[in-house]
């Protein structure tokens, strides 16, 4: 579609993004809406997204306008797929980058099979203790809000469901992991728990996401690459979406 947008229109559709480290999941929304209001559409239009991606995380993010909003619940409850770099000789409260970083001394290096059965611990129905530095509610607050002021809450544990994870390569300290799983998970728990399994460090040391649903990273578009204006003919239509 060329030109801006009829004003009485409001777009809807789907916006697969490959989300670079750095931004937050609604930065991104932000800019697509941004985006969508060059081409002519109101500031009030509505921007979600199907799953939250951590900052220091890449990969896919699906963005929702419009009327495809309501798809959120259905999007998120969707198989993802990550592939996770996970060092196993570090620790870290945020069990990531962003925290202080401690080199945890290892006694004897696991063995590539040590890994392997221990990622096989996890897979199935599992109890998950979130990490203190996440977005869940904890009082009526954001918990890594809490973890940021020194007040780390105390995380419960929950079911989650982890359909598999493959060790697709191992050179001591990082373990790389091609992990499916539902909703819910975190990755930044797994490594943290994988590391703990095996009585050495764990935190994640990147993180890319490359499915959600039916969705693959293949069909992304970079942020960068966001047509802007962005127009209606740029988002993926609603009804050829099958969740």
């Amino acid at each position: 579609m060329s030109g801006q947008q009829d004003r009485s229109c409001s777009p809807s559709g789907l916006l697969l993004i490959d989300k670079p480290i750095g931004p937050t999941s609604m930065q991104v929304c932000r800019v697509v809406r941004r985006r969508l209001v060059n081409a002519g559409a109101s500031r009030r239009v509505k921007v979600g997204h199907g799953g939250t991606l951590d900052p220091l995380a890449t990969g896919l993010l699906v963005v929702l306008v419009g009327r495809a909003t309501k798809l959120c619940e259905r999007v998120m409850a969707g198989e993802k797929r990550y592939l996770a770099d996970v060092d196993l000789s570090r620790s870290s409260a945020s069990d990531d980058h962003e925290g202080d970083l401690t080199i945890v001394n290892v006694d004897r290096i696991p063995a590539r099979a040590d890994v392997e059965a221990a990622c096989a611990g996890f897979v199935g129905p599992i109890m998950q203790t979130p990490p203190a530095f996440s977005a869940m509610m904890v009082g009526g607050q954001r918990a890594y809000k809490l973890a940021r002021a020194g007040r780390a809450p105390t995380m419960e544990p929950r079911p989650v469901v982890v359909h598999s994870i493959d060790l697709s390569a191992y050179d001591w300290p990082i373990a790389s992991l091609d992990i499916r799983c539902g909703r819910g998970v975190y990755i930044r728990s797994l490594a943290r728990d994988l590391g703990a399994a095996l009585g050495v460090g764990g935190m994640l040391h990147s993180l890319r996401r490359t499915a959600v649903g039916p969705f693959g990273i293949d069909r992304a578009v970079r942020l960068d690459d966001v047509p802007d204006p962005l127009e209606q003919g740029d988002l993926v239509p609603m009804d050829s979406v099958v969740l």
